[in-house]
């Protein structure tokens, strides 16, 4: 018995080792074949993709012809509308307000009457004034005639020549007089013209604060109605200021045109003129203050409302342009892809002087009318062969022949990039 089980145990470990070098001759099997699937499926996945690639033929693009044209150069702004002049219409003087001669929202003239308060008492006053005045003057005609007299008899030692100076001092007293009286008679003349409230600019009359009936006093501050010139009116805006010497030498040169523009579709509302800018830099924000002056003459702009404007500084003279969405940007910087009179695609690397939502001023990379791939993006590569067609899905002919020198793709550069449609968008400030 002893000697059998040493021979039991012998036969039991060598089963178990065949058993552990089946398991790992199954498991390298399964590695080998998991890479065998992964190296010639992978292939045969690419080469089926590379097969429909090509069986799809060349790639359907849209594009646009490279041009020159004058591209204006604007700095763009929020500003806010402010009324050329604006007057609260107070009484200046105390009174029970009898009438009022407007409508609220009227456009009024300078002078128009807009209210009345009651002169009665004015008047009185103004009638007391020129009968003092009445009175004083037939004292010094009387006074006049009796110097008159006296200087007679002084000139033949009939009087005292004492008699004859005061008679003439007295005459000097009642001339001053008189011209007090003149004095107090205007100032009652004009506070009795103040019971007439008349426009003081032209404007548009607002909501009326006092009725028709109640007392009014000149320490009121509310006063009567307010009347605001919106025709014309300004904008004050800000700007950054290091655009302050651009401004100011595009400035010194003539009027500056400035458009006021919708905030949600961009559309200019009115056309004005630059009138000033401010004299000193606001330090906490680092921006300079101006104004520009609209005729807002469909009153589209309204005195405290926000309006988007862009000054206009600047304008390149016949520059090169292509639409944005033909702007590529790689690892190595910016290009295009150009298509060529065989209809095939090169890239063109390309350098940006100024670029907006619509169009981008090429400085150097492309010569008009070369054709730019504006769509079609993501299939493109350097030679590949295109479909050029237009925005309705026909055919496009090809562009005349050129000579054109050919690029380099840049290394790792972007797929597709969606088209931007050309538009009326501001156009950026030059930086």
């Amino acid at each position: 018995m002893h000697g059998e089980l040493p021979k039991q145990r012998g036969l039991s470990s060598l089963a178990g080792s065949s058993r552990r070098r089946y398991i790992i001759y199954a498991v390298v099997l399964l590695a080998v074949a998991g890479a065998l699937y992964y190296v010639f499926g992978t292939s045969a996945q690419q080469q089926r993709r590379t097969s429909r690639f090509a069986a799809d033929g060349p790639v359907p693009v849209l594009v646009a012809p490279a041009a020159l044209a004058d591209v204006p150069v604007y700095l763009d702004a929020v500003g806010t509308t402010k009324a050329l002049n604006t007057v609260t219409v107070r009484a200046q003087v105390d009174g029970k307000l009898l009438s009022v001669g407007f409508k609220e929202g009227q456009d009024v003239k300078k002078g128009d009457v807009l209210a009345q308060i009651d002169p009665t008492t004015f008047k009185a006053t103004l009638d007391q004034a020129l009968a003092k005045k009445a009175q004083d003057e037939a004292l010094l005609a009387n006074t006049k005639n009796d110097l008159a007299r006296y200087e007679q008899l002084a000139a033949t030692n009939a009087i005292n020549k004492q008699q004859a100076d005061t008679q003439r001092s007295l005459v000097a007293q009642y001339t001053a007089q008189v011209q007090s009286d003149q004095a107090a008679a205007e100032s009652a003349q004009a506070t009795l013209a103040y019971t007439t409230i008349k426009a003081p600019i032209d404007g548009r009359t607002g909501i009326r604060a006092v009725d028709e009936g109640n007392i009014v006093k000149a320490s009121d501050s509310t006063g009567i109605v307010t009347i605001t010139q919106v025709q014309p009116i300004s904008v004050m805006f800000n700007l950054p200021q290091q655009y302050l010497s651009q401004v100011n030498d595009a400035f010194a040169k003539g009027p500056l045109k400035v458009d006021a523009q919708r905030s949600d579709n961009d559309a200019v509302i009115d056309r004005g003129t630059l009138t000033v800018v401010d004299n000193q830099v606001d330090a906490s924000t680092g921006t300079v203050k101006l104004k520009a002056e609209f005729p807002n003459a469909s009153l589209q702009l309204w005195p405290g409302q926000f309006a988007n404007v862009r000054l206009l500084i600047d304008t390149l003279k016949q520059v090169v342009v292509i639409p944005t969405g033909a702007v590529q940007r790689g690892p190595t910087g910016t290009f295009i892809y150009v298509v060529k009179d065989d209809n095939s695609a090169t890239i063109r690397p390309i350098v940006v002087q100024k670029q907006d939502e619509t169009q981008t001023v090429i400085k150097s990379g492309v010569t008009p009318p070369e054709r730019v791939v504006t769509t079609g993006f993501a299939r493109l590569t350097e030679g590949a062969k295109v479909t050029v067609s237009t925005g309705d899905g026909a055919p496009a002919a090809p562009a005349p022949a050129t000579n054109r020198p050919r690029g380099q793709r840049p290394a790792g550069a972007t797929g597709e990039r969606a088209p931007r449609a050309d538009g009326s968008a501001r156009p950026a400030a030059q930086q």
